[in-house]
C-alpha cells in the first residue's frame, strides 16, 4: 500500500520535472543499505527488473567517474566496464566517498539526480525488459519507470558489463 503523503526524493522530483510517469515502492530498512535481491523480494518485483547503480572511477585519472547500472543479481565486470568507457581500468569508488561524489549514500544511489552527471552505462540486459526498477535516491525507496523513458531523463550507453 502506498502512502499518499510520501516525501518525494530528488529522483521523483526529476521524473516529475521531465514528465516521466513512474511508480514507487518503499521497504523497511532500519537506515541501512539492503541487498538488491532482498529489495526485490521486499517490493515484490522480479529480480530481472530490479537494477543497482554502481559508481567507479578511472584507475589512471582519478577524477574520471563512471556510473554502471546492472541487475541486482549480477556482478560488475570491471574489465568489461573499463572497455565500455574506453579506460584501461576502472575501480569501485569507496563507500565513504560516495556521498561527496554523487550526493547519494550506499543503498540509495540512483543513476538519476546525482550532484553531477557522469557517463552512464546500463547493462545490455535492459534490452530484455520494458520496465526497470532502481533506487529513488534514498534508502527504502525504489522507482519503476518504462525503459523507453530513460533517454528522456539522462544520456546513457548500453553494453555488456557484467560477469
Amino acid at each position: 500500500m502506498k502512502d499518499t503523503k510520501i516525501q518525494k526524493t530528488n529522483v521523483m522530483r526529476v521524473l516529475d520535472q521531465k514528465k516521466v510517469s513512474y511508480d514507487y515502492y518503499t521497504y523497511p530498512h532500519n537506515n541501512e543499505a539492503v541487498d538488491g535481491l532482498e529489495v526485490s523480494k521486499l517490493i515484490g518485483v522480479e529480480e530481472e527488473k530490479v537494477y543497482k547503480t554502481l559508481v567507479t572511477r578511472s584507475s589512471i585519472n582519478k577524477n574520471n567517474y563512471y556510473v554502471f547500472v546492472i541487475p541486482v543479481a549480477s556482478q560488475l565486470d570491471l574489465k568489461k566496464a573499463a572497455k565500455s568507457v574506453k579506460e584501461k581500468a576502472v575501480e569501485m569508488v569507496h563507500v565513504k566517498d560516495l556521498l561527496q561524489i554523487t550526493g547519494y549514500v550506499r543503498g540509495g544511489c540512483s543513476p538519476i539526480g546525482m550532484k553531477k552527471f557522469f557517463p552512464t552505462t546500463f547493462n545490455n540486459t535492459i534490452n530484455n525488459i520494458t520496465e526497470i526498477v532502481f533506487s529513488a535516491g534514498k534508502i527504502g525507496f525504489q522507482v519503476k519507470i518504462q525503459v523507453k523513458d530513460i533517454s528522456n531523463i539522462i544520456k546513457y550507453n548500453i553494453d555488456d558489463i557484467i560477469e
